[in-house]
């Protein structure tokens, strides 16, 4: 894991210069677009709930779109920014095709406590949910609760190179036992891995967002809430987005590395 982020620590510095402006466009600009329509749009009628689901689909493959050609310029550092771009448009379809399947195996598993919850007479729309639920009850969807985060906790870690199998092995669905064999033997250090780095990036984009919320809060006062929501979401994104960057350098990076150790010939 050392000489990963050896490595990593190498395209950083290499090829930072490609990877930044592919983040800006790809990840911080349709956060910034995403934001500022969470703000703006009147929600409670259909068409802003439309809307907002096209949105939220645009900016997830354009995120997609982003990692993949992140990871290209990575994992192979004669990549022009050309060809990721080309790579990644040609495999954006497929990545998120399995990110969805994914997505829906993982609403499966939250709709057993749900419906327990309904069966029990509990108004899931209410503030007071949980408060209102029969104490064994409670104790079972706290418990699943946290079963359920552990699991997706280390299958997260197992998916870690999905995106990388998809992009450089053109697979589809079978990308995800691909990944699951590529990370055999490494799934405790890439939890702790996972934790770190989520801790590593929820700390300082908190801080960026209070500090700039504070400082435009007190410029324009209660009249710029909008603005003030706006520009704090900006900053909080501009840090996320690069995270975003080192994320994919060492991901590509260890995919590399496990791909290495599976086939020294690589």
């Amino acid at each position: 894991m050392g000489t990963v982020w050896d490595r990593t620590t190498d395209v950083l510095r290499g090829r930072a210069g490609i990877l930044a402006p592919i983040a800006a466009v790809a990840i911080f600009l349709p956060s910034l677009v995403n934001t500022a329509l969470s703000l703006g749009l009147k929600k409670g009628t259909p068409t802003a709930a439309v809307l907002a689901m096209v949105v939220a689909l645009a900016v997830l493959f354009a995120n997609v779109w982003g990692q993949l050609a992140m990871l290209a310029i990575a994992t192979h550092p004669a990549t022009t920014r050309a060809d990721a771009g080309h790579a990644a448009t040609r495999r954006v379809l497929p990545a998120v095709g399995v990110l969805l399947l994914l997505g829906l195996l993982f609403f499966l598993l939250v709709v057993p406590p749900i419906v327990m919850m309904a069966r029990a007479g509990v108004d899931l729309t209410s503030q007071t949910a949980m408060q209102s639920m029969p104490a064994q009850l409670s104790t079972f969807v706290g418990l699943y609760s946290l079963i359920l985060l552990i699991v997706l906790l280390f299958v997260g870690a197992r998916m870690l190179l999905l995106n990388a199998v998809v992009l450089n092995e053109r697979r589809g669905v079978g990308a995800i036992a691909r990944s699951w064999r590529l990370t055999r033997g490494m799934t405790f250090r890439l939890v702790a891995l996972l934790v770190l780095f989520g801790v590593v990036v929820l700390i300082p984009t908190l801080a960026v967002q209070s500090v700039v919320g504070l400082v435009f809060r007190l410029i324009l006062g209660q009249g710029g809430q909008v603005v003030t929501a706006f520009v704090a979401a900006a900053a909080g994104a501009a840090v996320t987005t690069a995270f975003t960057v080192v994320a994919a350098a060492f991901t590509a990076q260890l995919y590399v590395a496990a791909v290495a150790e599976e086939d020294p010939a690589y």
